[in-house]
């Protein structure tokens, strides 16, 4: 005989009617913001009242590839506490959109290799896992759920099972998380761009439960992301006063999708053409009277850093950047675009009739990483001629080379040399507290 998980909040976190509940979810996809056409298999997506944050989670959702026989739910525990993590021992799961099987194979085995445990009774009113349920059986035709249940215990866990799984390409993940709770408007604003960030850069270090409830499911993706070379890419990010109008107390929603690769490899292979665009459109706004409004994919709206080189008949026109990501990228390539065209030391301003002979390239910039070295020959024998940017301090002197300078410098001592003399040191100087950082560049021309 089937045993059937009934709907326990149909009719308070969503309609309990079928044909309303489909029309809902129709809107959600009418308003959908996503740009994004990368097929995913993993996703961050909130759970509160789908009238809340219905939007975001079928944006996530919908962002997942639909060859996908496998879905993850892993949701932190509201209602009931645990320790460990919770399976089910349904066979079907219903909404008012009817059926959708749970894949008991799965199940088995996360009680046999990973510690789970039947919990039936945390599982039932668990609005976290069921709210995902029905947008799932929206945009999947033929899909089989695993619903997991995470009480009192480590992110990782939950990296061990995603990297067992995702070997099988027919599998895919959910983490459902809402961001701050109860904050006022301006103050959940800034936790959660701070959480934002977190996810984006895959730090893992001072996240907690009081960012995100589902903090360990969060952060469990992220550890394998960051052991897998892969990026968690920004889908968008509102919260409850969107839709209430009431800013007094908030609770923050968050979307995101994971990325097989690094984020400014997606930046080049998606929107080169936007990036160049948008360098061209700054420069040339100054010298229009009416400001210019640009619509961007919110992977824009994370934290970048990046250069944006000018040259006029092969002749460099101006070169501006930022060494660390501390604004938006789209606020750091418009700006860095103004400055190089106008406010280069170097350089006289690009006058107007100079803007269709610029050629425009724009490096996209990793993090940079401290290098431990003893002695200069040992810094040297470290540096990786054509891959690694540069850069060095001492005291106040400070500067940078990108990689694109081993075209004119391929000998790596001196390359170091024009790099001291650039910072206004000796070639020869070296010093117990000399520091040198590296990086690498995506480049875009």
């Amino acid at each position: 005989m089937e045993k059937i998980k009934q709907p326990s909040v149909a009719g308070t976190f969503y309609t309990a009617d079928r044909e309303e509940l489909k029309r809902q979810i129709e809107e959600f996809a009418a308003q959908s913001k996503n740009t994004y056409k990368i097929p995913a298999r993993a996703v961050i997506v909130p759970h509160a009242g789908l009238i809340y944050s219905g939007r975001l989670a079928y944006e996530g959702i919908s962002q997942l590839n639909r060859n996908l026989k496998n879905l993850f739910i892993f949701a932190p525990a509201h209602r009931v506490g645990f320790s460990g993590i919770a399976a089910t021992s349904y066979d079907f799961w219903e909404t008012p959109l009817g059926k959708i099987g749970i894949n008991k194979q799965i199940n088995t085995e996360l009680i046999e290799k990973f510690g789970a445990n039947y919990n039936d009774d945390a599982i039932a009113p668990e609005h976290s896992l069921e709210i995902q349920v029905p947008i799932i059986q929206s945009v999947f035709e033929d899909v089989k759920i695993i619903p997991v249940l995470i009480g009192n215990e480590t992110p990782d866990k939950i990296e061990e099972i995603i990297s067992y799984y995702y070997q099988n390409s027919e599998n895919g993940f959910v983490i459902s998380s809402d961001l701050s709770h109860f904050l006022k408007h301006e103050d959940a604003l800034k936790i959660d761009n701070y959480t934002a960030n977190l996810i984006e850069t895959g730090t893992a270090n001072n996240f907690s439960h009081q960012l995100a409830c589902g903090a360990t499911g969060i952060l469990g993706l992220i550890q394998f992301a960051n052991k897998n070379n892969s990026s968690m890419i920004r889908i968008d990010m509102t919260n409850s006063s969107a839709v209430t109008g009431d800013k007094s107390g908030v609770v923050g929603y968050g979307a995101w999708f994971m990325y097989e690769g690094e984020k400014n490899n997606f930046l080049k292979e998606y929107y080169s053409d936007f990036i160049l665009d948008l360098c061209r459109t700054s420069i040339k706004s100054q010298f229009e009277k009416d400001q210019i409004e640009i619509k961007f994919p919110q992977v824009f709206a994370e934290a970048g850093a990046s250069f944006v080189t000018l040259e006029k008949h092969d002749m460099l026109r101006g070169c501006i950047g930022s060494i660390i990501a501390h604004r938006s990228l789209i606020e750091d390539i418009v700006i860095n675009a103004q400055n190089a065209a106008f406010n280069d030391p170097r350089f006289n301003p690009v006058t107007k009739d100079e803007i269709p002979d610029l050629q425009i390239a724009v490096s996209l910039l990793s993090t940079p990483k401290p290098m431990t070295f003893k002695d200069e020959d040992d810094l040297l024998n470290q540096i990786q001629p054509y891959k690694d940017g540069i850069i060095i301090k001492d005291g106040n002197y400070q500067a940078v080379y990108l990689p694109s300078v081993w075209e004119q410098l391929p000998d790596k001592k001196e390359f170091l040399n024009s790099l001291k003399m650039k910072a206004g040191l000796a070639p020869d100087y070296f010093s117990k507290t000399f520091e040198a950082y590296r990086f690498e560049t995506v480049y875009i021309k």
